[in-house]
């Protein structure tokens, strides 16, 4: 069955039960049960994705598509043969485990992709993940990629032409991505996400890092975002269905999930602030670096192996969800940032263009945990709000993207779940509450007619009054007790949002006008000329 790529493995586990898997993995030392019943995972020194050690084979067929670069870092095909090879021998000499799925909830534009693993916790991880075949498509099964990973081969290093002992390589001729050396999950979710935002747009489908649901009426929402600044969170909305957590696509007949399954943080999780993500942990679901007490409970306060303690579970584990895993058009749009320095806007209201230029910036702050070396909150930017993942140059995905708005009238909202009345470290971070009251608001349509004004830096449109939220918050301004020192770190950041977009070639105007525009007086006295709101 696996001849084909050099698998000659005799003990080969395929699509067997999510109880069977949970056995192996016990049987196999990977993990243990929690009281409530989730399979609980260590993954070692990888805690979070390994950006460093993630490769794209350079090849004729790709090369002149890549947006090559420190995200995108080619490698040379030489070098994947090689450790491939070794890889190969690693894994024969073990027992396997296979699951065979789709990615893609439209079936006109889904994948069918084979997970082989050394470890039953990672193919139980696919199994949750991804979309699960019934009996009929499983006989008919033919992989159009398949991910191998090997989380106990360790590489050489430079020695085997890559960075570290860890590697994440996608080989597009071969249709293989070949995994090895770390045994965080997320780099298999994640590969095929990267898979997806190359194949997608040359069907004119936009591919989105972002969560997704839809109102009784039928109306569905699209939260961008990168890990951590809540779209797992203000997605599982108990009054609203929902579609997927992550990543879907947007095509001429709506929006659709990738995965069959949430892969949602787990750091200070609690039933009270959110009651759907912690009742679907159960049996099932996967723990990873979870750290559980003397009752083998789950302590989601205890950050001592990472804050990127993460819960992998199918989407059916939630209550309230959209089973067909598609939705309308978007009606709403919503960009969620942390704002380290605390002086963006909790909620403001994007044209277009803005829209456009706010997608490929990408700002926000990389969270504890989310990847390695990231030890405290830090200021970002990050093209379409996912660029890790995103192959391509991303003005194809911003083009997408305003085409989209043009097409279907959506309304964008920017929303700060970050920090208010001073940066990190000084200020607070905003309210979830109020977070929800914001999201609450926009998607019902109660700020498309009340009054705003346009922040003298940002040129960012501020609504002046938002229900359930004190409006003296809507204007950070006033959440600061020295406006000079307020004025002072806007303008910092507005510079590094221009200086961010330097780095983008062949720009429309259009889009560069849309960012922040500073003034030329000397600090003191621009902090009295402005017009606060």
């Amino acid at each position: 069955m696996l001849n084909n790529i050099g698998i000659t493995s005799n003990s080969i586990y395929r699509n067997i039960s999510v109880s069977d898997l949970v056995e192996h993995a016990l049987k196999n030392n990977e993990g243990k049960l929690s009281e409530t019943g989730a399979l609980v995972v260590h993954t070692g020194k990888y805690t979070g994705r390994s950006p460093k050690d993630r490769f794209i084979v350079r090849q004729k067929s790709v090369e002149d598509k890549i947006n090559w670069g420190e995200v995108n870092i080619p490698i040379e095909e030489e070098v994947f043969d090689k450790l491939y090879n070794k890889v190969l021998t690693h894994l024969n000499s073990n027992k396997l485990y296979l699951f065979d799925g789709f990615v893609g909830a439209l079936k006109d534009y889904r994948i069918s992709v084979r997970v082989i693993s050394e470890f039953a916790s990672q193919a139980l991880f696919a199994n949750q993940l991804f979309i699960r075949p019934n009996k009929e498509e499983l006989k008919t099964f033919n992989a159009d990629y398949t991910v191998i990973a090997a989380p106990s081969f360790k590489a050489n290093g430079k020695e085997d032409g890559i960075n570290s002992e860890a590697f994440i390589i996608i080989n597009f001729d071969k249709k293989i991505i070949l995994i090895g050396g770390t045994q965080y999950s997320g780099e298999i979710k994640k590969s095929m996400f990267s898979l997806m935002n190359y194949l997608l747009p040359n069907k004119g489908v936009f591919p989105m890092h972002c969560s997704a649901n839809i109102g009784e009426d039928g109306d569905t929402a699209v939260f961008f975002g990168l890990s951590g600044t809540g779209k797992t969170t203000l997605s599982a909305d108990p009054e609203r269905k929902l579609i997927g957590d992550d990543e879907h696509g947007w095509c001429n007949s709506g929006v659709f999930n990738f995965e069959g399954g949430c892969y949602a943080k787990a750091i200070k999780l609690s039933k009270e602030k959110e009651k759907e993500i912690y009742n679907a942990i159960k049996f099932g679901t996967i723990l990873e670096n979870v750290v559980l007490d003397e009752n083998k409970s789950p302590d989601y306060d205890d950050d001592s192996l990472t804050e990127n303690t993460r819960a992998a579970y199918p989407l059916q584990y939630i209550e309230n969800i959209e089973e067909s895993g598609m939705g309308g058009h978007p009606k709403t749009i919503i960009f969620l940032t942390a704002d380290a320095f605390g002086v963006l806007p909790p909620i403001s209201k994007l044209t277009k263009e803005a829209a456009m230029y706010h997608f490929m910036s990408g700002y926000t702050s990389k969270l504890a945990g989310t990847e390695r070396g990231i030890t405290e909150p830090k200021a970002t930017f990050s093209a379409c709000f996912g660029e890790p993942f995103m192959l391509m140059n991303p003005s194809v995905y911003a083009e997408l993207l305003g085409e989209k708005i043009e097409k279907c009238g959506s309304e964008v909202y920017l929303i700060n779940t970050g920090w208010s009345g001073g940066g990190y470290g000084t200020g607070e971070r905003i309210k979830l509450s109020y977070t929800r009251a914001m999201v609450k608001a926009a998607l019902e349509g109660k700020l498309k007619n009340v009054d705003y004004k346009e922040d003298s830096i940002f040129k960012l449109l501020v609504p002046v009054e938002c229900p359930n939220v004190p409006k003296e918050i809507l204007n950070p301004r006033n959440t600061w007790e020295s406006v000079e020192e307020y004025e002072t770190k806007a303008r910092e950041l507005a510079r590094k949002f221009n200086e961010n977009f330097k780095k983008f070639n062949n720009v429309p105007e259009y889009i560069v006008n849309a960012g922040p525009v500073l003034n030329d007086l000397p600090e003191k006295q621009y902090a009295i000329a402005v017009d606060t709101l």
